[in-house]
C-alpha cells in the first residue's frame, strides 16, 4: 500500500499546477478512504516541481502591483493564484517532512484539507484570470514563500510559525482591507474570491495554532515562550501592526503571544535587513 509520504511526494513532484491540484484531490480521497497507510517515510524534495513559468524573482525585484483597471486586477490575482499555488505545496511539505515527531491522526487529516482548500483557491483564481484573458504564468512572481519553508525545514515548530502563523495571518490582517478597497473601486469579481480565501484562512491559522500548542507540550516548553523563541529566531523583524484580533482570536490566537512582537519604527529600522520582506507575507500589503 502506498504511503501519505508517497502521495505528497507526487504532488510535490507535480510542474504543472491542474496536475498538482488533480493529484491532491486524488490523495485527499485516498487518505480518506483507507486507501493510504501513514504518514510513511518518504522525504519530500528540497523544492517542488514548477511550470516554466512564472519567471521568479526577486521579492525586492517585484513590480508594484496597482488596484485600479483590469491590469491592477490581473496583477493581484496573479500574485494570490501563485501564493496558493505554493501554499499546496507548503501543505503536502508539512505533512512529509516531519515523519519523526509522530504527530497524531488529525495533524494530517488538517493538512490535507488545507492542501485541497489551497488547490480550489488556486483553481478559482486561475479561472478569474482567464475571465479577465490572462493565466497564471503571464507575469513574474516571487520566491518568498519557498524560502520560508527551507528556512524552517529542520523544526516542525519553527513551520508552525512561520508559515500558518505568521504567513497566513498576516493575511487575516490585511485582507478585509483589500476587499473594502477593490470593492470601492468598483471590482465586484475579486473581494469574493477573497472572502472565501480569508474565511478558509482562519481554519489554516487555528490549524498551526492548534499543533503548535500540541508540540510545544509534548516537548515540555512553554507555548508562549517558545513562539517568541522562534519568532526573534526565524522572523526577527517583527510583525506589522495592525492585526485583525476578532479573526486571530476565532483561529484561537492569543493576543498576548504576537502584539507585543509589533513592530516599533525604530525596530524596524534595525531589523530591516534581516526580516523577511513584507511581499512574502501578502500580495494585499501594496
Amino acid at each position: 500500500m502506498k504511503t501519505l509520504s508517497d502521495a505528497a511526494t507526487a504532488v510535490l513532484a507535480a510542474a504543472e499546477p491542474v496536475e498538482k491540484c488533480r493529484l491532491t484531490r486524488i490523495a485527499a480521497a485516498d487518505w480518506a478512504a483507507g486507501r493510504l497507510s501513514g504518514p510513511g517515510h518518504t522525504l519530500p524534495p528540497d523544492r517542488p516541481a514548477r511550470p516554466a513559468q512564472p519567471q521568479l524573482l526577486p521579492p525586492k525585484d517585484m513590480p508594484k502591483r496597482a488596484y485600479k483597471g483590469d491590469r491592477g486586477r490581473i496583477g493581484l490575482l496573479h500574485a494570490l493564484a501563485h501564493i496558493e499555488l505554493n501554499a499546496i505545496d507548503l501543505a503536502w511539505d508539512i505533512v512529509s517532512r516531519f515523519p519523526h515527531e509522530d504527530m497524531p491522526k488529525g495533524f494530517y487529516d488538517d493538512w490535507i484539507q488545507v492542501a485541497v482548500d489551497e488547490a480550489l483557491h488556486f483553481e478559482m483564481l486561475d479561472k478569474l484570470l482567464v475571465n479577465l484573458g490572462a493565466a497564471y504564468g503571464d507575469l513574474p512572481a516571487h520566491d518568498g514563500l519557498w524560502q520560508a519553508a527551507e528556512k524552517t525545514a529542520d523544526d516542525l515548530a519553527a513551520r508552525l510559525v512561520v508559515v500558518p502563523m505568521t504567513l497566513e495571518a498576516r493575511g487575516l490582517d490585511t485582507t478585509p482591507a483589500t476587499m473594502e478597497r477593490l470593492a470601492r473601486n468598483g471590482d465586484t469579481i475579486t473581494p469574493p474570491a477573497l472572502d472565501v480565501i480569508y474565511h478558509d484562512e482562519i481554519r489554516h491559522v487555528a490549524a498551526g495554532v492548534r499543533w503548535f500548542k500540541h508540540l510545544t507540550h509534548k516537548r515540555g516548553v512553554d507555548g508562549k515562550t517558545e513562539y517568541q523563541r522562534l519568532m526573534a529566531e526565524r522572523f526577527p523583524g517583527g510583525l506589522k501592526a495592525p492585526f485583525n484580533h476578532p479573526a486571530r482570536a476565532q483561529a484561537g490566537f492569543d493576543q498576548d503571544w504576537y502584539e507585543e512582537l509589533a513592530k516599533t519604527p525604530e525596530r524596524r529600522d534595525a531589523n530591516n535587513k534581516k526580516q523577511l520582506t513584507n511581499a512574502l507575507l501578502s500580495p494585499h500589503d501594496e
